[in-house]
């Protein structure tokens, strides 16, 4: 039995060690807004954030992260952060068939945390691991500066 952190409450799992994170939180804790896309960590679907570091949770075993913080896109609406962001990403209608969406919002969040105020190359170059079908790039990247003048305090 491994005790895990998630979202800011200890979470009991009974999961072999090395099952990936991805899979006990869906799987084990019903937790479905981390998503399955490549299972390779090449695709950015199943991101969330470690001791507040984007990861991928397809690759992360869960005993990996024991003793430590994951927050996950069910955890957005209670982080200032993660709340603007969301914000942005509904105002500017980025979604399109939304399967991505999650990861993206975990590393637009990661991102905004990291640099307050990043530039388009800044941006382009945190969100490049996250694939996005639908090639709604220029709507993230709008959303993401939205959010962040926003955190600023600047109007949008």
């Amino acid at each position: 039995m491994t005790t895990l952190k998630i979202n800011d409450q200890s979470r009991a799992t009974s999961a072999p060690e090395e099952t990936p994170l991805l899979w006990v939180l869906r799987d084990e804790l019903g937790m479905t807004g981390t998503k399955f896309g490549c299972g390779m960590a090449l695709c950015g679907a199943c991101t969330v954030h470690v001791d507040g570091q984007a990861t991928r949770s397809c690759i992360t075993p869960a005993s990996a992260v024991a003793g430590r913080s994951v927050h996950t896109i069910e955890h957005m609406e209670n982080d200032r952060v993660g709340r603007v962001v969301q914000q942005a990403w509904v105002e500017l209608n980025v979604a399109q068939c939304g399967y991505c969406q999650a990861g993206q919002i975990m590393a637009a969040t990661a991102l905004l945390k990291a640099r307050a105020k990043p530039n388009d190359r800044q941006i382009d170059d945190a969100m490049s691991g996250n694939i996005c079908r639908c090639g709604t790039y220029p709507r993230i990247r709008a959303a993401v500066q939205l959010a962040s003048r926003r955190l600023a305090g600047a109007k949008a």
